[in-house]
């Protein structure tokens, strides 16, 4: 019979306050899915650091005679034989490097032609003009600076260069918008928060006769907020369960259908549907709990008895 009571009083709840509860419905599942889209962009960026980061090199670009005019580092002429021998002997003994591999001018040339032989600019480059290099795999690529503190200045290497660096703007740009999108979820949380507050102020307003026989009967101030609780949790699980399918139907369109990126950036490892359906579970947990502790808390002082 309390169960009952407790249901039909939820149902009566929601149609005294449809516009309020729809407006609570749409906060919600907008906030949720902001603070989804925040953790898939945040495992979005970590794997695809994971999977750029292993295939980038150090390089380390040799002296040729052309820079001895050009590079202050190259003051002494271009790199010796007994140079090149003693760089990549002394790369191999060090415990950080996985493999090295040696790119000749010609090499480096052949690589040059290839990625921009339609340029205007590519015609006047030469063999000789181009930088013998040696490519430096690391077992952990965070441990560049190793590898520049030790190379970095000696006789016959003109830079040492981390290729991470090509990658931190697109990083850093995506992390800006990560960001961003926490900061507009943290919005949308507080006017939800504010609108689940009001909505509920405002049903236990058009209800006080009710729950003024309840208190006159005895019943307990839980008792009395449970409807208005489960109302909250209600409208918040609704909100939760729109913001799963927006992450779904969004990881779907961006990814797979639509846009299709996965389709046009084949070189960029995006996260999978995994990655989203272990998420629902904690948004899912949150439309239901947030609305139903916020109403817990502004009952407290609306119906204390």
């Amino acid at each position: 019979m309390r169960a009952q009571f407790v249901l039909s009083e939820i149902g009566v709840g929601l149609r005294r306050n449809l516009t309020m509860t729809f407006a609570v419905i749409v906060s919600v599942a907008l906030s949720l899915a902001l603070f989804g889209g925040a953790l898939l962009m945040r495992e979005q960026v970590s794997t695809m650091k994971d999977f750029w980061y292993d295939k980038v090199n150090v390089s380390i670009f040799l002296c040729n005679k052309n820079d001895a005019t050009t590079s202050p580092q190259c003051s002494k002429g271009a790199v010796t034989s007994e140079q090149k021998k003693q760089i990549e002997t002394d790369l191999e003994k060090m415990a950080v490097v996985d493999k090295v591999h040696h790119e000749s001018a010609e090499e480096a040339y052949k690589h040059y032609k290839d990625q921009y032989g339609d340029t205007p600019i590519a015609a006047t480059i030469t063999p000789d003009q181009m930088q013998e290099s040696f490519r430096v795999k690391l077992d952990d690529p965070e441990k560049y600076k190793v590898v520049a503190t030790a190379f970095a200045g000696r006789a016959g290497v003109q830079s040492v260069q981390d290729q991470r660096n090509i990658l931190q703007n697109l990083f850093d740009l995506m992390n800006g918008m990560n960001i961003a999108a926490i900061f507009v979820m943290a919005l949308m949380l507080v006017i939800a928060l504010m609108l689940i507050v009001n909505t509920v102020r405002v049903s236990a307003f058009s209800r006080r006769r009710e729950t003024g026989i309840m208190r006159l009967v005895g019943a307990s101030s839980f008792y009395i907020q449970m409807p208005f609780i489960m109302e909250a949790a209600f409208a918040g699980l609704l909100g939760g369960l729109v913001a799963a399918g927006m992450l779904l139907v969004g990881r779907y369109f961006l990814i797979d259908n639509g846009l299709a990126l996965a389709e046009k950036m084949q070189l960029v490892n995006f996260i999978g549907w995994d990655a989203v359906v272990t998420k629902l579970p904690l948004v899912l947990a949150i439309g239901l709990l947030m609305p139903a502790l916020a109403a817990f808390i502004a009952l407290r002082k609306y119906l204390k008895v």
